[in-house]
């Protein structure tokens, strides 16, 4: 099954967190956290690296109720958007499959929320060009 899909769009890296960021929020996700790798490896390790971020996108209502179901449930959110710069012109973009990654917590609650979450996340990946 995986547990992830992506695409490639051919816009800046800025652009595609831009985009990325307007979908969500269009299907009610909004960014918690955001981890800039490129700055993290410069600053921590001195090294250069490509534009590399890992957006943590939440759902409010829906992360309450997975919450209220299964307590330790915090460890696997939220739910992480990779924004991968091609370094051509084009942003890779890689969303989860949250049935796979939630199947862990052999909590049924939990599991029919994650297709709640897979469905909300691939309208928001399909509204994305």
């Amino acid at each position: 099954m995986g547990y992830f899909y992506s695409k490639t769009l051919e816009v800046s890296f800025q652009e595609a967190e831009n985009k990325v960021s307007n979908a969500l929020l269009n299907v009610g996700f909004g960014i918690l956290t955001e981890i800039n790798i490129k700055d993290a490896f410069s600053e921590k390790l001195g090294i250069e690296h490509k534009n590399y971020k890992i957006l943590g996108a939440c759902n409010p209502n829906l992360a309450h109720e997975a919450i209220n179901h299964e307590i330790n449930i915090g460890i696997l959110m939220p739910c992480n958007i990779v924004l991968i710069d091609n370094e051509n012109g084009t942003t890779e973009i890689v969303f989860p499959k949250a049935q796979a990654l939630l199947d862990v917590t052999n909590n049924n609650h939990v599991m029919n929320l994650s297709k709640q979450v897979d469905s909300i996340l691939k309208e928001a990946f399909n509204n994305i060009n």
